[in-house]
């Protein structure tokens, strides 16, 4: 069952394509760690003691298990590692050491990172929320809450554990070559002998078997869609008697899954198998050769347990090499994400201090040859040479078919959008030449659709002045006709609205809305629709909150509803972004084959 939505299908892997672009970008992101960085050197220095450490261990574990039994007879000789004892001595002060150095290295990486990523975090959080509207019409709202949260832990993860990690392996692997050389070149080269082809098999075996468990889990997310269409639209499939038919999609997409998984299992026995084969064969093979050249004196028994030890060291940090790399240019494209984010152009607001609440506007605005395309739909021009004059104190109301420019005025007003052409005058003073935030300080906004905070009453209408008393938020509910529900409440003013206000009726988040802008006391109000879905009992005590809030302040309403605007100042009649009519109610219907007239008797009959 689809409802023309189109999902993204997230159980799909995608493939990493790194670019001289996502390492400039990755060098920026080392910006936010420079401040940090002293530490993080400390951090590499614990980084590198503590390697030392564990690429030596071999060393002398090899010594205690390849010791004759005359050695264990011997007095004990600390330090010296010609002396069983001597090693145990050594073993007994280098492991508490490894401790230490492991456990400040784990402190100082994780002081740096989280530091970095709390900045990091800041900083984009700070852009998104200065970001032009043509942003947010063009990004995804899920995604961009993905580049900051996921993308930020996968580079967390990267910082705190992975490039350590990394870096370790590499110590370990180049100091364990050099030394094995060192006891025995022939033997290296018999297992670089072997290895290679073991190696070899696994990536090719894995390859297979990570195409097959993609397409898995292709499948599960095929299938997670069923369910969630299915259970977003439940009204209608309950109506249309379909169950059958989803629980068919449903059971075809799980049946698939399963055939999937048990090809992976099925590759999966056949590849480890295989692999142990391989593995166990090669380890086989070199042992002997070993225990040969032990018993024809080529090396020592010491060496010999070294060679070994170091062998399996290898073996393992080389196999989680390709993993952890994986993982460092992972964590290099979430850092190119997040630096597409952050290094984008935003809107010249202050925010290292409050906006200003004093009224310093009177309300004259002045629209001049106003010519205006989205620019997410250039081609698609929305307001054409556009001329409008509004006296200050002056209520106008903006009436017009869908499409015809009505709301983009509203955003235009409110400085989400740049124009193409023209220029909007606030008091006879370009909106160019204001601070966007303080120009927005002066205006109060009331859209058709409320969306409330998460919180309480209480910070709904705070949030129209953050430094409001008590006393003024109980006035500014009581002048928006809220009052009454909100003492009906248990917790009244504490009452919280839940996601978004779905705990209120559309009426009464439009008062709180309203008495969030009377709490502001703009000195332009522009209100969008604000009664157009309501009932009409909702509407009479929302209008006549409006009524009370358009007092004495510019007003641009925004209406549908002729008998909401009849009493305002001027009507302005929009069409394909032209003003095709203006006047008062009575001017307007008097005009003869008029757009407004149409509409009047269409409303009014």
């Amino acid at each position: 069952m689809s409802f023309g939505r189109k999902r993204r299908n997230l159980g799909k892997s995608e493939k990493i394509k790194l670019t001289k672009d996502s390492y400039s970008k990755a060098k920026n992101f080392l910006a936010f760690v420079k401040p940090y960085a002293p530490i993080y050197f400390i951090g590499f220095i614990f980084l590198l003691l503590s390697s030392g450490v564990s690429a030596s261990l071999p060393i002398f574990l090899g010594q205690i298990l390849g010791a004759e039994s005359s050695e264990f007879n011997t007095d004990w000789n600390f330090g010296n590692t010609d002396n069983i004892y001597g090693v145990l001595s050594i073993l007994a002060i280098i492991l508490p050491l490894q401790a230490v150095f492991s456990f400040f290295r784990i402190i100082t990486f994780h002081h740096v990172t989280h530091n970095s990523i709390k900045d990091i975090r800041k900083k984009a959080f700070e852009v998104l929320i200065k970001s032009p509207m043509a942003y947010f019409d063009t990004s995804k709202t899920g995604e961009t809450i993905s580049r900051i949260s996921n993308d930020t832990e996968q580079i967390q993860e990267t910082l705190t554990t992975t490039i350590a990690e990394f870096l370790r392996q590499v110590i370990v692997v180049g100091f364990g070559l050099v030394y094995i050389f060192v006891i025995s070149a022939k033997l290296v080269l018999i297992m670089l002998a072997v290895i290679p082809v073991a190696a070899i098999a696994a990536m090719l075996f894995g390859k297979f078997i990570k195409k097959i468990a993609r397409s898995a889990q292709d499948e599960t997310a095929k299938s997670n869609n069923i369910i969630e269409e299915a259970l977003v639209g439940i009204k209608s499939l309950k109506a249309y008697a379909n169950e059958f038919i989803e629980l068919k999609k449903y059971s075809s997409a799980v049946t698939n899954i399963k055939s999937l998984n048990m090809k992976v299992a099925l590759w999966r026995g056949i590849f480890v198998a295989f692999i142990v084969t391989i593995l166990v064969g090669a380890i086989v093979f070199i042992i002997w050769q070993g225990i040969e050249m032990v018993h024809s004196g080529g090396i020592e028994r010491k060496e010999f347990f070294q060679f070994i030890l170091f062998t399996v060291m290898l073996g393992t940090s080389i196999g989680s090499l390709p993993d952890l790399f994986a993982k460092i240019q992972k964590s290099i494209g979430s850092t190119e994400s997040l630096m597409n984010i952050i290094q984008q152009e935003t809107e010249k607001i202050d925010t290292s201090k409050p906006v200003p609440t004093n009224k310093f506007l009177k309300g004259k605005i002045e629209l001049k040859n106003l010519n205006f395309s989205y620019p997410s739909r250039k081609e698609i021009k929305i307001l054409n040479g556009l001329n409008l004059n509004i006296k200050s104190g002056e209520q106008i109301a903006l009436v017009g078919s869908s499409g015809s420019g009505k709301s983009t005025i509203a955003s235009l007003l409110l400085q989400f959008y740049t124009l193409d052409d023209g220029a909007i005058y606030f008091d006879d003073k370009n909106a160019k030449d204001y601070r966007v935030n303080e120009l927005r300080s002066q205006m109060a906004f009331v859209p058709q659709e409320v969306i409330l905070l998460g919180g309480t009453i209480e910070e709904n209408i705070r949030y129209g002045k953050p430094g409001a008393s008590y006393n003024e938020i109980i006035s500014a509910a009581e002048k928006a006709n809220a009052l009454e529900f909100i003492n009906g409440f248990p917790e009244k003013f504490e009452t919280v609205v839940g996601d978004r206000g779905i705990q209120l009726s559309g009426g009464q988040r439009q008062r709180i809305a309203i008495a969030r802008a009377i709490l502001r006391d703009p000195a332009i109000l522009i209100l969008d629709e604000a009664t157009s879905a309501l009932d009409s009992e909702s509407e009479l005590a929302v209008q006549d909150a409006l009524n009370k809030l358009m007092q004495g302040r510019t007003s641009v309403v925004i209406a549908h509803r002729l008998a909401t605007i009849k009493n305002a100042n001027s009507i302005v009649v929009m069409n394909n972004g032209e003003i095709a009519e203006q006047g008062t109610h009575e001017e307007l219907v008097n005009i003869e084959n008029g757009v407004y007239k149409k509409l009047s008797q269409l409303q009014f009959s």
